[in-house]
C-alpha cells in the first residue's frame, strides 16, 4: 500500500494494530505506531484505543490516559490487555475505574472481568457482577453465563456454576466446556465424565476445548477405554495430528492410564512435537519405571535442539527417583544447573532428598535441605518421615515431623505419617496420642479410594465399601482370594495396622482395603486374562503391593495400578517397581 503511494488513514490502523496485537508482533506494533504520530492521527478515538492493545501495558496506560474522552471500547481496550498479561488485578482495579466514572460496561466488559475474577480468585467482585447481571436484564445472555460458570468454577463453587449451567435454556458448545473444564479443575473428575456423557446425548458437537478438558479427568481416573473412544474420535474429525496440545493431552492420558507404548504411538505420529510434548513423554515413561527410555527421550530431545526447562528436568529426576540411581539424579541435577542455568525448585530438591532417605542418607537429605535456595514443603519433610519408618528412625521421624506440623497443622496426611512410624515401632501408646489428637482437631485421616474401568463406566471403591449394587459378589470373591492367598503361603504384614487390636482382626482390616476391592471386582467382571488397571489416591500399602504380585499370578492377570509415587505393573507374581517406591 505505501510502496504504491497509498495513504493509510484513521481506518486503516486500527485493522493494522489489531492483527499486530492477536500476532504478538510489538515491534511491528512499534512502527505502526511511529506512522501514526507522524500522520497526527494519535488522537482519533479509534486509533488511540487501536494503539493500547500492542504496547507494554506502561505505555498502554500512558496512551489512555492521554485520551480526552474514554468511552466502554478505551475502557475494554485497557482491561483486556491487562488480562492478557496476566495482571489480573490490574485489570479489576480498571474495571473499578471505569465504573467510578460512571461509563456503563457493556458484555465483552463483564466477560474480560469475570475472566479475571476467574483467574485471581476475587469470588465477591464476581457475585458483585452477577447480580449486577440479574438486575440488568441478561441474566439469559448465554455467553455472561458462561463466563459466571466458568468464574465460580475456578473460585472453588461448582454448586453455584452448576446451578447455573442447568438454568440455562440454551447451551453452546462453550457451556458444556466451561461445567465440564470446572468439574476437571475442582477434582470432580467423575461428575466431568458424566457431564462428557450427557453432552454426546445432547447432540452438542465437542470440539478441541472439550476434549482438553475432559482427557485430565479420564488420565486421573484411569478411564482408558473412554480415553481410547475419545482419541478415535479426535483422528476421524479432526484429520490432523497439528493440533499439538491435544495430542500430548493424549500422550499424558494414556501414559495415565498405564498404556505408555500407545503414548508413545501417539507421540511418533505426531507432526509438529512441542517441549511439551517431549516432556510428557518423559514423565510418562519415569513414572512407569521406563528409566533407560525416559533417558533416551531427553537425549533425542536435547540432540534435535530444543533446550529443557524446569518440568523437563522433574521427569527426569523422577525417573532416576524410580530406577532408586541416587548417583544419576546427581548427575542430571547437577547437569541442569551448570549447563543449562536452570534454577532447581521443590520437586527437583524432592527427587533428590527422597532418594537419599530412600537410602538411609539422612545427614546428606539434611545437607543439601540446608543449602536449598527455597524452603522445603510438606512434601519433602512427607518424604522423609517415610524413609524413617522404613529405616526405623524414630527419633529423627519425630524431628522431620515437627517440621512438617509446623508447615501444615491441620494436614491429617503429617500425623498419620507420624503414626505409621510408631506403629511399626510397636509403639501403641504413641499411635493412640496421635488418633486422639487428630480427633481433638476434628481432622479426619483422608479416606483411601481407588476406581476401576469396567466396559467404559468407572466404578470406586473406599476401604470396607459395601455400597456397590454387586457387593455381595465383591465379597465373596475378596474371601476366595484370602483363601488362595493363604494356600499360597501368604502371611499378612500387618504392621501397617494403626490400631493395637488382634491379629485375626488386623488381617480382616487389611482385606478390605480399597485397592483389593477393586481388583476383585475385576476379576468378577472382565474376561479371564484381561488387563485389570486400578487407580489409588494413596500410596499403595505395602501389604497389599505383596498379595497383588501373588494374585496375579495365582489368575494369571497382569493387573496395572497407579498409586500417588508411581505405576505398578504386576505380572506373574512380580512387580515392575522391584519393591521399591
Amino acid at each position: 500500500m505505501l510502496l504504491r503511494g497509498a495513504m493509510p488513514n484513521s481506518y486503516t490502523f486500527p485493522f493494522l494494530l489489531k492483527s499486530c496485537a492477536k500476532a504478538g508482533l510489538t515491534h511491528e506494533g512499534k512502527q505502526i505506531h511511529s506512522h501514526v504520530l507522524k500522520l497526527g492521527l494519535e488522537s482519533d478515538a479509534f486509533v488511540h484505543t487501536s494503539l493500547i492493545s500492542i504496547g507494554q501495558m506502561n505505555e498502554a496506560k500512558q496512551l489512555f490516559e492521554d485520551i480526552p474522552v474514554r468511552d466502554a471500547v478505551s475502557w475494554n481496550a485497557m482491561i483486556a490487555g491487562y488480562s492478557e498479561c496476566g495482571q489480573f488485578e490490574e485489570a479489576i482495579e480498571t474495571f473499578r475505574g471505569m465504573q467510578k466514572v460512571n461509563v456503563m460496561p457493556n458484555e465483552s466488559t463483564m466477560v474480560t472481568v469475570l475472566s479475571a475474577c476467574a483467574q485471581s480468585g476475587s469470588v465477591e467482585l464476581g457475585k458483585w457482577m452477577h447480580r449486577w447481571i440479574e438486575d440488568h436484564g441478561v441474566g439469559s445472555n448465554t455467553r455472561l453465563v458462561n463466563a459466571l460458570i466458568d468464574m465460580y468454577s475456578k473460585c472453588g463453587d461448582v454448586e453455584i456454576a452448576r446451578g447455573l449451567f442447568d438454568g440455562m435454556s440454551q447451551k453452546d458448545v462453550v457451556s458444556w466446556n466451561v461445567m465440564i473444564g470446572g468439574y476437571s479443575h475442582m477434582n470432580c473428575y467423575k461428575e466431568a465424565l458424566v457431564l462428557f456423557r450427557e453432552m454426546l446425548k445432547s447432540n452438542v458437537e465437542p470440539n478441541d476445548v472439550t476434549f482438553l478438558n475432559v482427557l485430565p479427568s479420564c488420565a486421573c481416573l484411569c478411564a482408558l477405554d473412554l480415553g481410547k473412544w475419545i482419541h478415535t474420535y479426535i483422528n476421524r474429525n479432526f484429520k490432523s495430528s497439528t493440533n499439538t496440545a491435544l495430542y500430548t493431552s493424549l500422550i499424558d492420558m494414556y501414559a495415565k492410564c498405564g498404556n505408555v507404548e500407545a503414548a508413545e504411538q501417539v507421540f511418533n505420529g505426531m507432526k509438529c512435537k512441542s517441549l511439551s510434548s517431549w516432556n510428557a513423554m518423559i514423565s510418562g515413561l519415569a513414572v512407569h519405571g521406563e528409566v533407560e527410555k525416559a533417558l533416551g527421550f531427553f537425549s533425542r530431545m536435547v540432540n534435535e535442539g530444543l533446550e529443557p526447562d524446569d518440568i523437563t528436568f522433574v521427569g527426569v529426576l523422577s525417573a532416576c527417583n524410580h530406577a532408586g540411581s541416587l548417583e544419576l539424579a546427581r548427575s542430571y541435577f547437577s547437569s541442569m544447573i551448570q549447563d543449562y542455568r536452570i534454577s532447581p525448585k521443590l520437586q527437583h530438591y524432592g527427587c533428590v532428598i527422597d532418594l537419599m532417605g530412600k537410602n538411609g542418607l539422612f545427614d546428606e537429605a539434611e545437607a543439601l535441605i540446608e543449602s536449598m535456595n527455597v524452603k522445603p514443603d510438606g512434601a519433602i519433610w512427607g518424604s522423609l518421615l517415610e524413609a524413617c519408618r522404613a529405616h526405623g528412625k524414630v527419633e529423627l521421624g519425630e524431628t522431620f515431623a515437627r517440621h512438617l506440623f509446623e508447615l501444615e497443622p491441620d494436614n491429617p496426611g503429617a500425623y498419620v505419617l507420624l503414626s505409621n512410624i510408631y506403629a511399626k515401632a510397636g509403639r501403641w501408646d504413641d499411635v493412640a496420642r496421635i488418633r486422639t489428637k487428630l480427633n481433638d482437631k476434628g481432622m479426619k485421616k483422608v479416606p483411601g479410594s481407588t476406581s476401576v474401568e469396567v466396559d467404559s463406566v468407572v466404578h470406586e471403591f473406599l476401604v470396607g465399601d459395601k455400597t456397590h449394587p454387586q457387593s455381595k459378589d465383591i465379597y465373596m470373591m475378596l474371601d476366595e482370594i484370602d483363601r488362595l492367598l493363604e494356600m499360597a503361603g501368604f502371611v499378612p504384614d500387618t504392621t501397617e495396622v494403626l490400631y493395637d487390636m488382634d491379629e485375626e482382626w488386623k488381617e480382616c482390616a487389611l482385606s478390605h482395603h480399597s485397592e483389593k476391592l477393586a481388583i476383585a471386582y475385576g476379576l468378577i467382571s472382565t474376561k479371564p486374562r484381561t488387563t485389570i488397571r486400578i487407580a489409588k489416591n494413596l500410596r499403595v500399602c505395602r501389604n497389599c503391593h505383596s498379595a497383588t504380585k501373588l494374585i496375579s499370578k495365582i489368575f494369571n492377570r497382569e493387573i496395572i495400578a497407579r498409586d500417588r509415587n508411581r505405576f505398578h505393573h504386576f505380572r506373574d507374581g512380580n512387580c515392575s517397581c522391584k519393591d521399591c517406591w
